[in-house]
């Protein structure tokens, strides 16, 4: 699938209108938030889901088992 996208100015910003067919098969509406990441190519790539945020609770799991008494003991 290649859409071709238009930037608008918004006030002082510049907005990227997307039709309602991308937005669908992205699952956002107007006011969610997307990220765009760079790709290994040299391009981006558009995406409804926060990239960062697996690695972190991968993190924050990994913290949680090993603190899990003191965590525990903390909750009381």
């Amino acid at each position: 699938m290649v859409v071709e996208l238009k930037l608008r100015k918004v006030g002082n910003s510049v907005g990227l209108v997307m039709p309602k067919e991308a937005l669908a098969r992205l699952n956002v509406a107007e006011g969610d938030a997307v990220y765009l990441t760079e790709t290994t190519d040299g391009g981006f790539r558009v995406t409804a889901n926060n990239p960062g945020f697996g690695e972190k609770m991968q993190v924050a799991e990994r913290l949680s088992r090993r603190y899990r008494h003191a965590l525990k003991e903390l909750a009381q």
